[in-house]
């Protein structure tokens, strides 16, 4: 197996453009490569441009009508009427929505395939972790759903055991929907509580199928949770998971959008603990998958201040050339993000937060406090599943 972690990249993903107006604006995913390039990562890495998915691919996991709904709209985006989720406020049609959107999974399905045939140990699509896009159906700015359909590839070539670490602000709903019957798929999503954030899905008690019990895990935060509790929350649940389900390959999807500077939701995590828990997500997948490790971006809509540092540093840690937090961004790439954006950019790869530091699970916890009220819910519903005690 080669040592090296590739990087999917191909410059046309930043078509996937749904409108001046829309928060998920591509310069985000413009602004990451640059500083990778800035900062001299991509010579650290396999940069690879993978095939666009193709139907036989992308009907792994979505319907062939919901196929042909994508491509209708992509040649006439005018008649897109929100059948299919499609034509909607959060996915407005767009011409050529079906390429750049089967781009963006063949990236994904490539980084599986790399993987998994030994090409590289690890491998990042930060373009990618569309994780809403249902089978039948658009949703929450996704299209078609790379992370499902990346898992669906690694099964047909004869994966057993595939783990799906979800930390976006808002609940990996796609992913789980697609594997929700499915004992050999393990997803877990930390996000914000349903109760205040969309999908308004992803509570503790949805725990898999019965074929599938305790496959889908899903740990609901309070809105305000920060770096600490965010950390408590993560390595109280997801290592001890994966430990007992020993996936042959890790999936991460690694959405920015749980910053505090985020627009769209309202948890209160810094780039510094973003940071751990990319480092954290790696060590798992050398501890229990021999390193194999799919990482993918998602939702982020801070697109200066969070999205390129963040997935920056998921590159650099993908690649074994960590970034030091402490770093000074180079000064050409601070003047393209204001050519790009009028918006004054970062100074530093850090939030001023790191080391970031949490209380472990293991020390006891406090029943009357909301965080670890919900820390419980997620292991009383889930462990007893497994055979783990709650």
């Amino acid at each position: 197996m080669s040592g090296r972690a590739q990087l999917m990249w191909d410059e046309a993903v930043t078509g996937y453009d749904f409108g001046p107006d829309h928060p998920m604006d591509p310069v985000r995913l413009a602004l990451t490569w640059s500083l990778v390039e800035a900062l001299g990562l991509h010579r650290e890495v396999e940069v690879v441009t993978a095939r666009p998915a193709g139907e036989s691919t992308l009907r792994l996991v979505h319907r062939e009508d919901y196929i042909e709904a994508v491509k209708a709209a992509s040649a006439r985006p005018e008649g897109a009427d929100g059948s299919y989720g499609l034509g909607t406020t959060d996915d407005p049609a767009f011409a050529g929505m079906h390429q750049v959107s089967a781009l963006i999974a063949g990236q994904s399905v490539g980084a599986a395939e790399a993987v998994w045939n030994g090409d590289a140990l690890h491998a990042v699509n930060f373009t990618g972790g569309l994780h809403h896009a249902m089978p039948g159906g658009a949703s929450g700015f996704c299209i078609y759903n790379d992370a499902s359909l990346a898992i669906a590839r690694l099964l047909e070539l004869g994966a057993e055991r595939v783990a799906y670490v979800d930390v976006d602000v808002h609940h990996g709903d796609g992913v789980q929907a697609a594997f929700w019957e499915d004992p050999r798929v393990l997803t877990i999503s930390l996000h914000e509580h349903p109760r205040t954030l969309f999908p308004q899905t992803g509570w503790p008690e949805e725990t898999g199928a019965s074929a599938a019990e305790g496959s889908a895990v899903n740990l609901a935060l309070p809105a305000g949770t920060g770096d600490a509790g965010w950390l408590r929350a993560f390595h109280a649940v997801v290592p001890e998971l994966i430990a007992d389900f020993r996936p042959q390959v890790l999936v991460t999807q690694h959405g920015t959008d749980t910053h505090f500077e985020d627009p769209l939701a309202h948890l209160a995590v810094s780039l510094d603990a973003q940071r751990a828990v990319q480092v954290a997500c790696h060590e798992l997948a050398h501890a229990y998958s021999d390193g194999r490790w799919v990482a993918l971006g998602g939702g982020g809509y801070a697109v200066v201040e969070v999205v390129p540092r963040s997935w920056t540093h998921l590159v650099g840690i993908a690649a074994g050339r960590p970034v030091d937090p402490e770093l000074m961004i180079p000064e050409a790439w601070r003047q393209e993000v204001y050519a790009r954006t009028r918006q004054s950019a970062p100074l530093r790869m850090t939030d001023g937060r790191w080391p970031v530091s949490w209380g472990e699970w293991e020390m006891g916890y406090d029943p009357a406090d909301r965080l670890d009220q919900a820390v419980l819910a997620t292991r009383r519903a889930v462990f007893p599943l497994r055979g783990l005690l709650p």
